[in-house]
């Protein structure tokens, strides 16, 4: 079938969208236009406009705007081509015409809607009869009343293996069994799928009766049996009551999804009509497009039990490859061992409201569940932590939803764990400056060197990796030299060729008084006439260290404030060890809180550093993953 612009031109043509609208809407004259209050979301005052003329709809209040056929499908919740059919056939319009094969696959399907019904009025009608007594009293005691029953479609099957079959016999057994009421085992006599259940019919976006959901009534299993998929039914693309729920989430602008078809059933008698459901399976991709589609920030309203609470992490995970800019997830959380139907018919609707407004954005939840994971005592675990929240803003697909998921887990992080650091524009030096430029803020010194800090250096306290680091961040912006040339100078680097190299890199700047700055190149030239030519090449090489101050392609103003923090950090961590070794000394010598307390403190001072140390490596991995070098 080929819809051409001329045939929807015409069907726009012939459908009065006044007398479309005005079928659910209440409309009154308002000069050559009609207004009303808009369905799509709640006003008082009417701001939605509907102009025949023009063949469009238009609210002021939401910028909801369509034609015919968007009214269709927006509002009624039809796909496409069945907006289109209905308002061809509301017009007198012929569709263009199908291929055979495709004119008889709709001819079935037809058919198939109408087998559906019949059972559907078969099941109600057995409802009311003597045999449905126990169903209709399994309906009283979960507090379902007969308004309820009617609205909702609810039915008894009869618990007998053919009387469904003998009732729809007009319709074929092959019917029947492709519409998934009868069952046939291999070419045995076929047999009723639903007996002794309390049925519930499940409905496409139109209200056409496309499966079945039966409970059982007394014990036994399943508890829930639901229709197979068929040419009509696929659960996975399937939602529970959405042909109720759509309408009312548009005006509402919510939409609520629940385990369970009763779940929904409750929420709706307790005044909640925007709630849906799943039918028996997790939430899958097809069903979160379909809930995106009436709104951006749909809620799951889960069970509160271990099972509910790990199919909305299961839900959150699924969700994560689709994000998109504003549309998301939130999640309401039910007191443990409670479901809707059990809140709503303790508390009612104002309980459940109550927790809405306590609704948990996708990001919060994915955050709690990660941290409660594992422990996060030892480094290890805290990087399997980072790592995990790596992997999960790593799935998803939207580069710029991506990239604000990074930001806001590096944030949380960083603050759970107590080691932010200050943006570069907010931060002086951490040590006196031998040479400022004019006007340039001087920092007051650290306390005095102590004699452990001392010994702890000459044994090799000062970090060899990050000593490396540093040099090759001297080497890269010489001229960083001159404001911390009081601390390098004092340190005693490792033994060995770097050592040298490092003392020679500090008497380069002290003896170069040129009024040039000096730059990377003139230095390395200067060293390699001291045969350091080697050494001084294997640090600038590229992707030699993970940090910004290494790469020639960085931000300078990132570089400098990450080698200024790597400075503070290789004089700061010697002065820590030794604290931390003094107080345990002290500790093991005569216990008290107060000792106890310092070495805590110092314990969590040398965790602090690590983590500041961490943060140069992932902040420079970030900047490269997502382009940010300096241009």
């Amino acid at each position: 079938m080929s819809l051409t612009p001329a045939f929807l031109d015409e069907l726009r043509a012939r459908t009065s969208l006044s007398a479309l609208v005005g079928k659910t809407v209440k409309l009154t004259r308002a000069g050559r236009e009609m207004k009303g209050c808009c369905p799509f979301h709640n006003e008082k005052t009417p701001s939605f406009y509907v102009n025949d003329d023009k063949g469009f709809y238009h609210c002021f209040g939401c910028s909801a705007h369509g034609d015919a056929i968007r009214w269709m499908t927006d509002h009624q919740g039809l796909p496409f081509i069945d907006a289109v059919k209905e308002l061809a056939a509301a017009a007198g319009l012929d569709m263009p015409e199908q291929d055979a094969r495709a004119a008889q696959r709709a001819e079935r399907a037809k058919s198939l809607h109408d087998v559906m019904q019949a059972a559907a009025d078969f099941f109600t009608q057995q409802l009311g009869g003597i045999e449905g007594a126990t169903a209709r009293a399994l309906l009283e005691r979960r507090g379902v009343s007969a308004a309820t029953a009617q609205a909702f479609g609810f039915g008894y099957s009869p618990d007998s293996r053919g009387r469904l079959r003998a009732a729809l016999k007009d319709f074929g057994d092959a019917m029947l069994i492709e519409a998934g009421l009868l069952i046939q085992v291999d070419g045995k006599e076929p047999y009723d799928r639903f007996r002794g259940r309390l049925m519930i019919p499940i409905r496409d976006p139109r209200g056409r009766v496309i499966a079945f959901g039966g409970r059982i009534i007394g014990e036994g299993e399943p508890k829930y049996l639901n229709s197979p998929d068929t040419p009509l039914f696929d659960k996975g693309r399937t939602l529970y009551n959405l042909e109720r729920a759509a309408p009312a989430a548009r005006k509402t602008d919510r939409l609520f999804v629940v385990e369970g078809y009763m779940d929904a059933i409750a929420l709706a008698q307790g005044g909640v009509g925007e709630v849906v459901a799943p039918l028996g399976t997790a939430l899958t991709e097809h069903q979160l497009e379909r809930l995106w589609r009436v709104v951006d920030v749909p809620i799951l309203c889960l069970d509160g039990d271990g099972a509910g609470q790990k199919a909305a992490i299961r839900a959150a995970h699924r969700a994560l490859p689709m994000l998109a800019p504003g549309r998301s997830l939130a999640f309401v959380t039910l007191p443990d061992g409670q479901d809707p139907d059990d809140l709503m018919r303790a508390k009612g609707k104002p309980a459940f409201e109550a927790l809405v407004r306590e609704a948990e954005p996708l990001v919060d939840r994915l955050w709690k569940h990660e941290l409660a994971a594992e422990p996060l005592n030892t480094p290890e675990q805290r990087a399997g932590l980072k790592r995990r929240l790596a992997d999960l803003a790593g799935s998803i697909a939207d580069t710029s939803v991506k990239s604000e998921y990074i930001a806001e887990f590096r944030h949380r992080f960083d603050e759970q764990f107590a080691r932010t650091r200050q943006p570069f524009q907010q931060r002086q030096p951490f040590y006196p400056i031998a040479q400022r430029k004019p006007g340039q803020k001087w920092t007051p010194p650290l306390p005095p060197v102590t004699e452990d800090a001392r010994r702890l250096r000459a044994a090799g306290g000062i970090d060899p990796i990050l000593s490396k680091a540093v040099v090759a961040g001297l080497l890269r912006h010489p001229a960083e030299i001159a404001r911390h040339m009081e601390v390098l100078g004092s340190l005693k680097l490792a033994d060995g060729a770097l050592g040298r190299l490092f003392e020679a890199v500090v008497e380069v700047a002290l003896a170069d008084t040129r009024a040039a700055p000096l730059d990377s190149g003139r230095l390395v030239t200067i060293l390699a006439q001291s045969g350091f030519d080697t050494i001084a090449h294997d640090l600038l090489r590229a992707d030699a260290m993970p940090y910004s101050f290494t790469r020639a392609d960085a931000d300078a103003n990132q570089a400098r404030e990450d080698l200024d923090e790597a400075i503070a950090i290789l004089v700061t961590r010697p002065e820590v060890d030794a604290a931390l070794a003094e107080a345990t000394s002290a500790m093991m010598e005569r216990f008290t809180d107060e000792a106890f307390q310092r070495q805590v403190a110092l314990v969590n001072e040398q965790r602090a550093l690590d983590q500041r140390l961490a943060n140069l490596v992932q902040a420079n991995e970030d900047a490269r993953a997502l382009g940010l070098e300096d241009d």
